[in-house]
């Protein structure tokens, strides 16, 4: 399969044919967008347009309108192939931030160049409880500085409900997490979602990362699913490409918090429902 059909694949599956992606969300078709509305701790979002000139601005402010009605921040996730072409500077004078750019990168899970051992002192475990968790958490809050909490609440919850659907898995030197990652598998589709990799400073370069893609991508293939799906970091995308992994576009995550509205005295209320706390 080239680079357009497989574009053209991911697109159809993963973003137009988006699923709810944990207990409590759900996806909605409206106005040529796909979006997802969860909690405030889910993930709230964009995840596919067919928009064209003439309509993408009022599209733009009837997807700002909805979620400042539900007082939830929301992510437009941007790819460099998204129509009409000017989206991104759209997004900006709507009042969206952009994050960094990734690069989406696909890799057959059966093809990859992959190494399975962890190195000498380190060993990987399966994460299937609270405990489990609670190490990915503090593996992300070290090699991130992130807040881990909404992680923390969305793998236990899809462990809970839909535990045939995630790989959790954590890289331990003795008692110590030093290096997690998660897969998401998506059912119906041949795509599984690399997510989370993160390796504690300190312990970086020593192939812990390429162990955990290895694991990963042995766990994807044992369940035929044939691509692993990655929003690559300038700093993972050369070890992927090493491993196998090609390039196929870009993504740009837009960020957009609401602005609190004035109350009935005056004074600013915010936004943001209770569920936010």
């Amino acid at each position: 399969m080239d680079h357009a059909e497989l574009l053209a694949l991911f697109d159809r599956d993963l973003r137009e044919g988006a699923r709810p992606d944990g207990p409590g969300a759900r996806v909605e078709r409206t106005g040529g967008v796909v979006r997802q509305v969860a909690s405030a701790r889910g993930w709230n979002g964009v995840v596919w347009s067919g928009l064209d000139e003439a309509g993408a601005d009022a599209a733009i402010a009837g997807q700002v309108g909805h979620y400042r009605e539900l007082g939830l921040d929301f992510e437009w996730k941007l790819y460099g192939h998204d129509r009409p072409a000017d989206l991104g500077r759209r997004l900006l004078a709507a009042g969206f931030t952009p994050r960094s750019e990734e690069t989406l990168m696909i890799g057959e899970a059966g093809d990859l160049t992959l190494g399975t051992e962890p190195p000498e002192g380190v060993r990987v475990e399966p994460v299937t409880d609270p405990a489990g968790v609670g190490l990915v958490a503090d593996v992300h809050e070290k090699a991130f500085g992130t807040d881990s909490s909404w992680l923390r609440h969305r793998l236990l919850a899809r462990l809970s409900s839909d535990p045939d659907t995630v790989v959790a898995v954590v890289a331990m030197a003795g008692d110590e997490p030093v290096s997690a990652a998660r897969m998401e598998l998506v059912p119906g589709t041949p795509f599984a979602g690399l997510w989370g990799g993160g390796t504690v400073k300190g312990w970086r370069g020593r192939g812990i990362y390429r162990t955990l893609v290895a694991h990963r991508a042995h766990a994807a293939a044992s369940r035929g699913y044939r691509y692993l799906q990655v929003d690559a970091s300038d700093q993972s995308r050369p070890i992927l490409e090493r491993l196998g992994f090609v390039p196929l576009t870009t993504t740009t995550p837009y960020m957009y918090t609401p602005r609190p509205s004035p109350g009935a005295d005056g004074t600013a209320a915010s936004s943001r429902s209770a569920a936010g706390a």
